[in-house]
């Protein structure tokens, strides 16, 4: 199928939307409550496109492609009203830029700063406390514009079904379990609709005032905790040698999607009660000691155990936080040294 992008000439995949068909090659259409997980649902109004033949402007995000179609995704009008729906967006709540834990990764702004925009052009309402019931998320509903990214991601895609609109008008906002504070609803602490939100709505409470988005190395890694071995972004502050937040990687088979452990257990690689070096308990202390000596005291006693017990008394326990040349080789160990099969591993379940 062909379509003429801009006055020129692409060919697109049938069934596809314009913004899918735009994205595809490389042509920007800006958009706020559009996620290639969600869908496209015209809320925001900001990815609208002039097409010939069709009345007045047209979503991008709904409207698949034709034969012969003919979009124009750049024009005065188009950038005057896509100037009107975001300075309206801004000027229904409260985005305070500096202080907003998604500065400089918040998608708003990057629309906002495209079109000109420096500060809300209409009265502001007045400001709402955040939501800081959880122990992980924080709800800020002054920073909310409703996009519903949010609500698909929760009711759709992890399926939880915790977040909706509640009221109507004016009043509309999102809400968790019929406006129940964060903490006393259902909701899993998955994180999902933070790495949903394309403002500085629904943020990571743990990463608050540690680092901004481009003060910090994005570092592409596996979760160490289960067999299903999702695949994740660790946000490091490299200064202080700290992990500061992680996100789901939206191109691996999890499609950004994590659980409260894989999202929000982190703390463990900078805690100081981890062991840095082997230690033994002598007289009821333990006590700091050498390789040589933890390594010597091990096999002495496993040898006096399994001599005394058999070697079915003894078992070994991997862990999802070494490698697989480390888990292989505690299971040969365990097979081939001791003689049993009594071996088993943290990711199994």
């Amino acid at each position: 199928m062909n379509i003429e992008l801009n006055g020129k000439g692409y060919e697109v995949e049938p069934g596809q939307t314009i913004l899918e068909a735009a994205r595809t090659h490389g042509v920007h259409i800006p958009t706020l409550c559009y996620h290639a997980k969600t869908g496209g649902v015209g809320k925001c109004r900001v990815c609208v496109v002039e097409v010939e033949g069709m009345r007045g402007i047209v979503t991008a995000c709904t409207v698949q492609v034709g034969e012969g179609m003919k979009i124009v995704t750049e024009s005065p009008s188009l950038h005057k009203h896509r100037r009107m729906v975001v300075d309206l967006l801004l000027s229904a709540g409260h985005h305070d830029c500096l202080s907003c834990a998604q500065c400089g990764s918040c998608e708003l702004q990057d629309v906002a700063y495209s079109l000109g925009i420096n500060h809300p052009s209409f009265p502001q309402p007045e400001r709402s406390p955040e939501d800081l019931s959880s122990e992980f998320l924080v709800f800020d509903a002054d920073k909310c514009i409703q996009c519903g990214r949010c609500i698909q991601g929760d009711n759709c895609t992890v399926i939880n079904d915790t977040l909706g609109f509640a009221y109507r008008g004016a009043d509309t906002k999102v809400s968790f379990d019929h406006d129940l504070p964060i903490g006393s609803s259902s909701c899993v602490q998955c994180g999902e609709c933070v790495q949903l939100c394309p403002t500085g709505a629904l943020t990571d409470k743990k990463a608050r005032g540690l680092g901004r988005s481009w003060e910090l190395e994005k570092v592409n890694t596996t979760c160490p905790y289960c067999g299903v071995g999702c695949q994740m972004t660790l946000h490091v502050d490299r200064g202080q040698n700290r992990i500061v937040r992680v996100t789901g990687r939206e191109d691996a088979f999890n499609e950004g999607m994590l659980c409260v452990k894989g999202r929000y257990g982190y703390d463990f690689p900078s805690s100081p009660n981890r062991l840095t070096h082997p230690m033994i308990r002598k007289n009821g202390v333990l006590e700091k000691v050498s390789w040589e000596e933890a390594l010597d005291y091990t096999a002495t006693r496993i040898k006096e155990i399994v001599d005394r017990d058999g070697p079915d008394v003894f078992s070994a326990f991997g862990s999802g936080r070494i490698t697989n040349e480390n888990n292989y080789a505690i299971q040969k160990f365990t097979r081939a040294v001791i003689g049993t099969n009594n071996v088993d591993h943290c990711a199994r379940t």
